[in-house]
């Protein structure tokens, strides 16, 4: 098939210049019958014509082919047809006299074609009001000027795009329970269905078959709740798709900036006022307030139990001969409480550890030692950047977790006393903690300059070793005894 160009030359050269097919033959240097053709064509509109299919030898046998294809789908995967047995049964049944290669590259072509017709197709699912679906997503959070790792539990509804958040420290059992229950009460009430991913905190293993062993703990708290926990299949989290994006869009969106917490309830309040007000906003599908649609979902919600559900494991430890124990990865002392070598137990909660003696006598009780990543915010590179644009200094998200003190210190309204004072912070942090420097900016003045505050960092600082006297050995030979002047005169040569 010629060209468009060549096409319109040919046409050209007919109309408007009264060739012959020879001539348009010769000068377009086409052969004579596709000069005929597109000479004396009339119909130039664009057609679309299905191809013939090329298969002399396969074309009566096609359907048969076809067929036991489709019956295969039905049969174990060892016992269906390959190439090769099709085309034996070809040759023995039905007389064909084509070759194996033809048969092979029929099946394979066939075979393509077939998964592309039975490829899946997605429907967009309903849910039913008052069913939830819950999951963990990984957050950041900020703490006495530390970025630490924090876990953020989301219970959805995807009827109404409701989302119930609590923020916990691990994505332990007694974390994932506690979540829950405070998610419970923030709701007002239990959802009947939860679905859930195979998470350690509910799942002890999964059988061949599929059937779930479940931890303890957690089945304890179904039935404290009277609701259904339904599980999905192993590496399949699209089946609880909508708190799987909730998870993205609440860390988009109430997590930046990076919160800033002193307490677990103060950030607790944060996200739960958070999660609150994203419910006065429309839903995106159905136009609707959120906060209406959950009315619906709230309705069916079972109430709660009169007492809360209090989640802790409990297990027995030994005491040392020095009077300690070891509990959750780090050493408790119970020297004068217990005597060494005789047994206590421990009721492990999401936020503490309780020591209890076989008695049930509480002993002591101390914050459950987590040990969650952190990382040291790099104060240096953060002034340094601050100083390229000082006028940030007001917007930026790191200089929101420095102690008060500080912050008021660096976010002076003066641009040129800023810069000095970034330049400042930026040789302070280099040599000295932030906590040092909070300490001389709380005892300073407002007038103190940043000569007298660098003194009093380097006096103040524990590890600098001051000698009480100076020994000095510069002076010239006969002038250390004496404090008279007139003998540096006479060196000098004054009278």
């Amino acid at each position: 098939m010629l060209k468009m160009p060549q096409q319109e030359y040919i046409k050209f050269l007919r109309e408007t210049e009264d060739c012959s097919v020879s001539e348009i033959q010769r000068r377009a240097r086409v052969h004579w019958r596709t000069a005929k053709k597109y000479a004396d064509q009339a119909d130039w509109n664009l057609s679309v014509q299905k191809r013939k299919s090329h298969r002399p030898v396969m074309g009566p046998f096609m359907d048969i082919v076809d067929t036991w294809l489709e019956e295969d789908r039905l049969l174990p995967r060892k016992q269906r047809h390959t190439g090769i047995r099709i085309y034996q049964r070809l040759k023995a049944e039905h007389s064909f006299t084509g070759g194996q290669r033809t048969v092979l590259e029929y099946v394979r072509k066939r075979k393509s074609t077939m998964e592309l017709e039975r490829a899946k197709t997605y429907e967009r699912l309903e849910h039913p009001p008052g069913e939830a679906q819950v999951d963990f997503t990984t957050i950041q959070v900020s703490q006495h000027q530390q970025l630490i790792t924090y876990k953020l539990l989301v219970v959805s509804f995807p009827h109404s795009n409701t989302a119930f958040v609590y923020p916990t420290p691990a994505e332990n059992q007694e974390c994932f329970l506690e979540g829950m229950k405070r998610c419970f009460e923030q709701m007002g009430g239990v959802p009947r269905r939860l679905w859930f991913d195979n998470l350690s905190a509910a799942v002890v293993h999964i059988e061949k078959h599929g059937e779930r062993q479940l931890t303890e703990g957690f089945q304890r708290f179904c039935a404290h709740y009277r609701m259904e926990a339904v599980f999905c299949n192993p590496y399949s989290g699209h089946e609880k798709g909508h708190v799987e994006s909730k998870c993205g869009y609440s860390k988009r969106n109430w997590a930046v900036p990076i919160p800033v917490f002193e307490s677990q309830e103060q950030l607790a309040v944060f996200f739960a006022e958070q999660a609150g007000q994203d419910r006065e906003r429309l839903h995106y599908a159905k136009g609707e307030p959120i906060a209406k649609l959950w009315e619906t979902d709230r309705a069916q919600l079972v109430t709660l139990p009169e007492t809360a559900y209090e989640a802790f494991r409990m297990r027995a430890a030994v005491v040392n001969k020095y009077g300690e124990i070891r509990a959750d990865g780090t050493t408790i002392p119970l020297a004068g409480l217990v005597a060494p070598q005789s047994e206590v137990l421990i009721q492990i909660f999401w936020d503490r550890l309780v020591i209890l003696t076989q008695d049930q006598q509480v002993v002591r009780e101390v914050p459950r030692p987590y040990t969650g990543r952190t990382a040291e915010i790099p104060w240096v590179q953060v002034f340094t950047n601050l100083l390229r644009k000082p006028r940030s200094v007001t917007h930026s998200q790191f200089v929101q977790m420095l102690p008060d003190v500080m912050r008021q210190y660096v976010g002076i309204a003066d641009l040129s006393v800023r810069k000095e004072r970034l330049q400042a912070l930026i040789h302070w942090c280099d040599i000295y903690s932030l906590e040092q420097i909070e300490q001389v900016l709380e005892g300073a003045t407002e007038e103190a300059t940043i000569v007298q505050l660098t003194a009093a960092l380097g006096i103040g600082q524990a590890s600098r070793d001051i000698p009480v006297t100076w020994s000095e050995s510069l002076s010239p030979p006969g002038t250390l005894t004496s404090s008279a002047l007139d003998r540096y005169d006479r060196l000098m040569g004054v009278s």
